[in-house]
């Protein structure tokens, strides 16, 4: 059966061609992938790049429908963008809540499992969290680079989803944070493997195991943080990136397999890693849950704030 996927040139056409080509392209795009219930999503033809913001119906968090949505969002990309298909050279994510990235983990859900005595339930939610992850570190298996925008808070998981990408564009007043240990839990869904590789043992361990609030501007000394730009200016400092990276972009692409291929990721690892999470989630006392269900409740209250503002 013949292939009926578009096909596009890899010369740039001039003038009406170019106008033809943008305009398939636009139509090219799965619808979708437009339709995503909390995840906005835009299709930047020009640097064939793909602008992605979470846009949570509720509190701020990798709930389950912000995961089928990541986890929709990667298999339409996977199945329309690469060689032969709808250019992708750039996948950015931010978000749309007011002051915030991501809280990470839904805290609310974690405390009624963990209430049930419920591990299958929390491996269930950690494996889907890092599958989505560990797809994410590879680049979907596509020449392409992952950008992650970061205009507020980024706790907990929201944090450990940020290392997955290869480059990291923060405002200032951004903030970073692992949270977990304050209730007798650590981060089960990337930071342990991530942050070793990146800083080395201790130093990750100094940021799991503190419970301190880390700014912007220490993340960018530290490395994690790869570009720093005053509020307000993420979105474009983000396009300028993308417009600079053009002419090193084949570079940048072969740079990042080529530290993927030195320091894996393996899913295998961080399946283990959400196996001694869970077994660890179980183990919290009542006051810990309770602190936990505080913190969430916390949490709402801020984004409602936000959202009312």
């Amino acid at each position: 059966m013949r292939d009926t996927k578009p096909v596009f040139a890899t010369a740039k056409p001039n003038g009406a061609d170019a106008l033809i080509e943008r305009a398939n392209r636009r139509l090219a795009v799965p619808e979708a992938l437009t339709s995503l219930d909390e995840l906005d999503v835009l299709y930047d033809d020009k640097i064939a790049a793909l602008w992605t913001f979470m846009r949570p119906t509720g509190r701020p968090s990798f709930t389950p429908p912000m995961l089928g949505d990541f986890e929709r969002w990667q298999d339409l990309i996977g199945r329309n963008f690469g060689p032969e298909k709808l250019p992708l050279r750039y996948l950015l994510l931010g978000s749309r809540a007011p002051g915030v990235f991501c809280f990470g983990g839904d805290l609310e859900l974690f405390a009624q499992l963990i209430r049930r005595g419920d591990r299958d339930g929390l491996r269930h939610y950690g494996y889907r969290c890092v599958r989505i992850l560990e797809r994410n570190i590879r680049a979907l298996d596509l020449p392409l680079i992952t950008i992650g925008l970061v205009q507020g808070q980024a706790l907990g998981g929201g944090f450990e989803a940020l290392l997955s990408f290869d480059f990291i564009i923060a405002e200032r007043s951004a903030t970073f944070g692992l949270p977990e240990i304050m209730f007798g839990l650590f981060p089960g869904m990337g930071a342990h493997a991530i942050l070793t590789r990146k800083l080395g043992s201790a130093m990750a361990d100094r940021l799991i195991l503190s419970n301190e609030t880390w700014s912007a501007e220490q993340m960018y000394d530290l490395g994690i943080v790869d570009v720093l730009v005053e509020d307000g200016q993420g979105v474009e400092a983000a396009r300028e990136f993308m417009v600079k990276s053009e002419r090193r972009h084949p570079g940048l692409v072969a740079a990042k397999k080529a530290t993927r291929i030195s320091a894996p990721t393996p899913l295998a690892e961080l399946c283990q890693i959400v196996d001694l999470w869970a077994d660890a989630a179980l183990d919290l006392s009542p006051s810990d849950l309770k602190l936990m269900q505080r913190l969430a409740s916390a949490q709402s209250r801020l984004a409602d704030r936000s959202r009312a503002a």
